[in-house]
């Protein structure tokens, strides 16, 4: 082989060797291109998706009609006792919900006390998940008719009427609307044409659906759900577990050096007042003269 022939074949073999060095640097180049646009259109779904979540929250809707002296934002809770009470008790719950029942039949006795004493005030998320889960009306026809009782001043005492009268969860009894008038006799004053109306017309429900829609987007999945001064306590408050004494002594507690709020019965739901109106129900109050 002449020497310019085998000048031509290493020409050749770096040539050759030149090229595949040039692709890998652009295989290369390409594969990074590829995991940078993975990542890029990871991000941007999750952006999406952020974005979505957070149109979903800002976009719940505002009921047309709700029930007298119901207070915080867009007027969804249910207030129980005196708004100048220095602690607060924040409860969601499920007409149908069979836990809910069991916590109510407990204790109610306990926290009307600890209103009427200017102790408490109550902050009730009436909520409707259940006819999702099991199928049937009787959750929005219960917290339906909760709502016409606030409306009609009767709150607490046809919710424990309710309560106590809980069917089984499975039962879905309250489909049937003649039974939560029926039950609104056990009320005296309660029951009368402008209730029945009420509750046959569904008059709130779409109150209800707003609170329901504000409860899936509260971050809370299960009923009861029961917050003290904005901190959970059922079933447990830290290693404490919640019972009628315990929680005496977990307001006495919170309670202490702070004026305490107006006293006697409410069981006739209070009116709307400016104090109520600005409570926020998941915080805790101020305390008298800060």
């Amino acid at each position: 082989m002449s020497e310019k022939n085998r000048e031509g074949k290493r020409t050749a073999r770096e040539r050759m060797r030149d090229e595949r060095a040039a692709q890998e640097v652009k295989d290369a180049r390409r594969k990074k291109l590829i995991v940078l646009g993975s990542v890029l259109a990871v991000l941007v779904l999750g952006a999406g998706i952020g974005v979505a979540v957070q149109s979903g929250r800002s976009s719940s809707s505002t009921p047309k009609a709700a029930p007298a002296g119901a207070i915080g934002n867009k007027n969804l809770v249910i207030p129980d006792g005196p708004a100048n009470a220095p602690s607060t008790l924040t409860v969601y719950e499920d007409p149908r919900c069979p836990a809910c029942g069991a916590f109510e039949r407990e204790f109610a006795p306990t926290v009307d006390q600890l209103q009427d004493q200017g102790k408490l005030f109550g902050n009730y998320h009436i909520v409707s998940f259940i006819d999702r889960h099991d199928n049937g009306k009787g959750s929005k026809n219960g917290a339906n008719a909760l709502a016409c009782a606030q409306d009609s001043g009767y709150f607490r005492a046809y919710h424990d009427v309710l309560y106590r009268n809980q069917p089984d969860e499975t039962v879905d009894s309250w489909k049937d609307k003649s039974k939560l008038i029926d039950l609104a006799k056990q009320v005296p004053g309660l029951d009368s044409p402008t209730f029945e109306a009420c509750v046959n017309t569904n008059k709130f429900g779409g109150w209800v659906s707003a609170v329901e829609e504000d409860f899936d987007k509260s971050g809370y999945s299960s009923t009861p759900t029961v917050l003290l001064n904005g901190k959970p306590i059922y079933p447990k408050n830290g290693n404490d577990e919640i019972t009628p004494d315990n929680l005496v002594k977990w307001v006495n507690e919170a309670n202490q050096g702070k004026q305490l709020g107006t006293t006697g019965s409410a069981s006739a739901s209070p009116a709307p007042t400016s104090t109520a109106a600005e409570t926020d129900p998941n915080q805790p109050p101020a305390s008298p003269g800060s």
